[in-house]
């Protein structure tokens, strides 16, 4: 019987996997091209099952594959050029005796010893051959500058090949978390190499390659086929489309996400193969330890301008366009934290978002133990959770009593920077692994933020807003009610921060209101 799988390779007929033939089609069509060019994406993005995918369709086309990798390869092949020749060349010869054990034996030439030697045999055992060379983890070496030597090679015998004054590989495929431009970035991080007088952090001898535009993200179609599958053996009468819809919204396609949910699904729930069986997944997901969540931590505390970025993106509703000489940008897409979106550069998922939020939030509560500062955080639990139900009207209510004690006589500026961590602290240890929250993304900006609370069978929709006026406030009522709409939901809940100080604002103000046929709590915080 068929299982979902999260670690390492997928096997056709072993696991349930995601039909990626249109994705793998797009690169077989790179690869007639005679293009190079690098497949990177993050941690546990589903490369190495494309690849081993895509092997499969090149020689059923007729192509001579040589797929190989450097993980566990150690340091020794990369401690000089002729290490690396002979080990690069023991490779291929193993890789392409799988298929065509003749064809191998003209790899075997232990006469290879420098850069200089392996371009002269390349010429060679290149004549008359398509030869798809396909080197996957890349980046798992701490010394890549021999490789980056080798990469720089490649790239000039790509230049002479048109012109007839050399023969080489038919496409060169390269895989790896870091693009190959950044190689020498993370060698300086692991400080396995100082940059000396002038020379540059990031530079790239892969100046030829071709743009990779393949999604590797799974749409909700493609996570269908999977569910498809599923259905097949089962026969439990799953909406597929519903369920596929769902595991698109909470991962964005991302494929360790999406395979995660599935197998919780499958192993741990009783196969609750609904809506909220997927939410009950994502619950369980957003409290457990895995490589993937703790790269994630490291990566958000690797730079302080990375760090700066997310912030401001997650917590004060930035809107930032994509700049292709951002450090910090490519940082984030490069390890699938971020991605581009519609000329725009956002957190990747709404997972990875409420990770990141829990992030911030566990710092902001240690900060203020440290420095003495008020903690938002006294409302226990029970308080407002009874018979596993959480009163939401009631939370929201000891929320704004709370915040009017403790910060009244607290600098606005302060606060309005403040508010939003200071409510999703105070909300966090509330839900207590029971529920969980995230941040609607297309509603995130310095005005206006709408919370999504998940708690056992009941979701909650709290919009945050800052004080504008009574127009703008009007316009808030309007806006929560169509968001109530969307999600088949009649009772909603406005808490607005108000930083004027006058005698108006004061202690909280709240009162239920009718609008447009919705019931909404309208609370209102000031100073």
């Amino acid at each position: 019987m068929r299982e979902f799988n999260v670690t390492g390779l997928c096997i056709p007929g072993k696991h349930y996997m995601v039909d990626i033939s249109e994705k793998v089609r797009q690169i077989v069509a790179m690869v007639e091209k005679g293009q190079y060019f690098t497949i990177n994406r993050a941690r546990q993005y589903g490369k190495t099952t494309t690849i081993r995918q895509l092997e499969k369709v090149l020689l059923e086309k007729g192509y001579q594959v040589a797929r190989i990798s450097f993980e566990g390869v150690g340091d020794t092949p990369f401690e000089n050029e002729e290490n690396f020749c002979q080990n690069l060349i023991n490779q291929i010869s193993r890789a392409i005796k799988r298929t065509n054990p003749e064809y191998a034996k003209a790899w075997v030439n232990n006469a290879v010893k420098t850069f200089g030697e392996l371009d002269i045999f390349l010429n060679d055992v290149c004549k008359d051959k398509k030869v798809v060379l396909i080197i996957d983890e890349t980046d798992k070496t701490s010394n890549n500058l021999v490789f980056l030597r080798f990469a720089g090679m490649l790239r000039d015998k790509y230049l002479d090949r048109d012109s007839g004054d050399s023969l080489t590989f038919q496409s060169v495929i390269l895989a790896g978390v870091y693009d190959i431009k950044n190689l020498k970035m993370k060698m300086v991080l692991a400080g396995a190499h100082q940059l000396k007088d002038g020379e540059k952090r990031i530079n790239s001898p892969w100046n030829i390659a071709a743009n990779f535009k393949v999604d590797m993200s799974f749409s909700a179609p493609e996570i269908a086929t999977m569910l498809n599958e599923y259905e097949k053996d089962h026969q439990i009468g799953m909406d597929t489309e519903a369920v596929s819809k769902e595991i698109r919204a909470y991962t964005h396609g991302y494929p360790y996400l999406v395979s995660r949910i599935c197998q919780i699904i499958d192993e741990d729930l009783d196969k609750n193969w609904t809506v909220q069986g997927v939410q009950k997944a994502v619950r369980v997901i957003l409290y457990e330890k895995n490589l993937l969540f703790d790269d994630l931590g490291k990566n958000l505390e690797s730079d302080e301008d990375f760090y700066k970025l997310l912030y401001d993106i997650a917590i004060n509703g930035e809107s930032y366009n994509y700049y292709m000489t951002s450090p910090a940008m490519d940082w984030g897409i490069m390890f699938g934290i971020l991605r581009k979106q519609n000329e725009q550069i956002v957190i990747d998922n709404l997972i990875f978002e409420t990770i990141i939020y829990n992030h911030f939030i566990i710092k902001k509560r240690i900060a203020s133990v440290n420095t003495g500062e008020a903690d938002i955080t006294r409302t226990m639990p029970d308080e407002v959770i009874e018979d596993d139900k959480l009163d939401m009207a009631l939370c929201i209510e000891k929320f704004a009593r709370h915040y009017y004690e403790l910060y009244n006589d607290k600098d606005s500026k302060f606060l309005e920077s403040q508010c939003r961590i200071l409510f999703l602290t105070y909300l966090k240890p509330i839900l207590n692994g029971k529920g969980f929250y995230y941040v609607e993304a297309e509603t995130r900006n310095r005005q206006r933020m709408d919370v999504i609370v998940d708690f056992g069978p009941e979701q909650f929709v709290v919009e945050l807003k800052l004080w504008y006026g009574e127009q703008k406030h009007e316009k808030a009522l309007g806006q929560i009610s169509g968001y109530l709409d969307s999600k088949n939901k009649t009772e909603g809940y406005l808490l607005t921060f108000d930083f004027r100080k006058t005698e108006n604002v004061g202690k909280p103000r709240t009162e239920w209101v009718e609008y447009n046929g919705k019931r909404i709590l309208d609370v209102m915080v000031g100073l």
